[in-house]
Parts: structure tokens; C-alpha cells; sequence
């Protein structure tokens, strides 16, 4: 089981299979562990300084809610993915789920000759063929990743791959257009003054930081990803959780999904493609471990947030977009140090 430095905050000492011998430190190391969850919060203050001055329109109401949607559909991927890493696994399927279950939602349901798509059903069931169409991606995932124990890497690797050439056939490599209302809903429409791709995002986020600090089933993922076989001598039902975990991060994607084609009104063919990357980066920017057992979903939206914001101010800077991601990727290895600095344990 692991060891007090995996106990993310709020989550009890019994619950993360601490020792006995390890509680006069606990308080000391649960207040590290959420010291550590606002690592990012500096750099965020810092690109936020620097974008006024690049740009005075970087904080003005409308270019700040431009990044947090923008943001939003791609950090469930960062959510669901952190989920998943928690664990011990990996899905690198997600960025393909993230194209396909809206694309096969748009195929199923924009009129035939108009748009690409077949016409079989009416719109209204856009959404739930796309959370439908991720569940199952999902189930496949976790069939062979824990009912057969094929390697996670290697089977999304490979589900990466055939996802993304389904959708490439269904589309006949085209673009999905004149999408049904209600696939454009969350991703056009307005709650409150905000957008409701924000709204969700945050709302999910916030049940994820309840559900992986505060209950049995966070402590039981966090337990896995430190040591699987103890987690099992300890009565956990892991093939339970980790099929769960697995199912709900493909979901998450396919919503992902569906609010990108709502703000863009269609599907591409190449939805989603290279976004793995991204989400990989804030995740460990944000302090997950890519080897489980260690992390937080407040600690990954940090970091998916940052990101974000440092493209918006290399936009505004006037930055050719040829040159804009060879500098993301320097500016991740810039934030993985100043990460690991901050951290003050060597990321896994």
C-alpha cells in the first residue's frame, strides 16, 4: 500500500493504508501534500502578469472566458486521463474517443446529403449515442486491460489507432456539418452569463476532487495505483474499480467531445488528434505520477489552466503559430522543472 506521501487531501490515514508507525508525522505530511496542490498557483499569477503586459486585452472578461472554453472540452480529457493515472494505467485511446463518439453521434444523425451523415435517427439522440458510444469504448478498454490483463499501454495504443481510422472511414475523411441542435447545445449555449461547456467543466472537476479525496472509492483508486496487490489483500475489489475507472474516462472524453463539436457546429476527421500530449503534460505538470498512487484533480486542472493560458499569451504576443509549438513544448519542460522544484520529490 502506499505510504503517507500518496494521501491526497482529505483522504484519511486508514483509507491510503497508512502505518501505525507513520501517524505523529501524518498532519505534518497531509499539509505538504496540500501545500502541493497550489505548486502552479504562482506560475498561473506570473502568466497572468505577463499576458497584461504582452496584451492589455488578456484580462478582460471576454478573452479570459475565450481560455477557460476553449480549455474546458480538452481538460476533461486531463480529468478522465488523471483518473486513469491515479491507478497505475494509462489511456492513450482517450484523444481518439474524444473524435470518434461525437463523429459517430453526427453520422448517425445529420441528414443524409446534407452534412455527410446517414440520417438513421432523429437529433435528439446525439448525446446519448456519444456517451453511449464512449461507454462502450470504454468497456473494450477494460475488458482486455483487466479481464484478459493485457498490458493498458499497448491495448489504448492500439485502440488509439483503430478509433481514429473508424472515424476516418465514417467521415470518408470529410468534416461533419449541420450538426442537430442538440449536439450544439453544451457547446454554444449560455448558463448563468457563462458558457455551459465551462460550467460543466468546473462542476466535474469539483465532483472529482470530492469523490478521489473524500470517499471510499478515491482512497480505493489511490491505494491501487501504490500497490495493487496489497490494495487486494485489503479487501479492495479492484477489477471493480479499475473497470469503473476506465469506463467513466471514456465517457468523460466522449463529453469532451461533444462540447468541442458544439462551440465548432462540426466534427473533423482528425478531432482530437495529438491532444494525448497535451493532456499527458498538464497532468504531470500537475503533479500526477505517470507510475499511479500520487496526484490530485485540483493539482491536474492547475496545470491543464496553465497551459492554456500560456498559449493565449503567445496568441496575443503575435507568435507565429509555426514557432507556437515548438515553445509549448519548451515552456512544459520549463514548468516540469520549476514543478519539480516546487514539489520537492522527483516526479515518477
Amino acid at each position: 500500500m502506499p505510504d503517507t506521501k500518496t494521501v491526497p487531501a482529505g483522504q484519511s490515514a486508514e483509507g491510503a493504508g497508512v502505518s501505525g508507525g507513520a501517524g505523529p508525522r501524518l498532519g505534518g505530511r497531509i499539509t505538504i501534500v496540500r501545500l502541493r496542490d497550489f505548486a502552479l498557483v504562482p506560475a498561473i499569477i506570473l502568466i497572468a502578469v505577463i499576458g497584461q503586459l504582452v496584451n492589455p486585452i488578456f484580462l478582460q472578461y471576454d478573452n479570459l472566458i475565450n481560455i477557460l472554453q476553449t480549455m474546458s472540452e480538452i481538460a476533461l480529457l486531463v480529468l478522465a486521463q488523471t483518473m486513469v493515472l491515479i491507478t497505475g494505467k494509462m489511456d492513450l485511446s482517450l484523444e481518439s474517443t474524444f473524435g470518434l463518439a461525437p463523429g459517430v453521434a453526427a453520422w448517425t444523425t445529420v441528414a443524409a446529403g446534407a452534412g455527410h451523415g446517414l440520417g438513421l435517427v432523429p437529433g435528439a439522440w446525439a448525446i446519448p449515442i456519444t456517451l453511449a458510444v464512449g461507454a462502450l469504448i470504454g468497456v473494450f478498454n477494460a475488458l482486455l486491460i483487466v479481464r484478459f490483463g493485457l498490458h493498458g499501454f499497448i491495448v489504448t495504443l492500439g485502440m488509439l489507432i483503430v478509433l481514429r481510422g473508424l472515424l476516418t472511414g465514417i467521415s470518408g475523411g470529410r468534416t461533419f456539418f449541420n450538426l442537430p441542435a442538440s449536439m450544439m447545445y453544451l457547446g454554444s449555449t449560455l448558463w448563468i452569463g457563462l458558457p455551459a461547456s465551462v460550467w460543466l467543466c468546473f462542476l466535474l472537476f469539483a465532483a472529482g476532487i470530492v469523490v478521489l479525496g473524500y470517499t471510499g472509492y478515491g482512497r480505493a483508486l489511490y491505494a491501487i495505483g501504490g500497490n495493487a496487490d496489497a490494495a487486494r489483500a485489503a479487501g479492495i475489489r479492484t477489477d471493480r474499480v479499475l473497470w469503473i475507472s476506465l469506463i467513466s474516462a471514456s465517457v468523460l472524453a466522449a463529453l469532451g467531445g461533444l462540447l468541442l463539436s458544439g462551440r465548432l457546429a462540426s466534427v473533423a476527421a482528425a478531432q482530437g488528434d495529438g491532444a494525448i500530449f497535451t493532456v499527458f503534460a498538464a497532468a504531470v505538470i500537475g503533479g500526477v505520477s505517470l507510475s499511479g498512487g500520487r496526484g490530485t484533480i485540483f493539482g491536474a486542472f492547475t496545470g491543464i489552466l496553465l497551459l492554456y493560458m500560456i498559449q493565449n499569451v503567445l496568441t496575443l504576443a503575435g507568435v507565429p503559430a509555426q514557432w507556437i509549438g515548438a515553445l509549448n513544448g519548451a515552456i512544459i519542460l520549463v514548468a516540469l522543472v520549476l514543478s519539480r522544484i516546487t514539489g520537492g520529490k522527483a516526479q515518477e
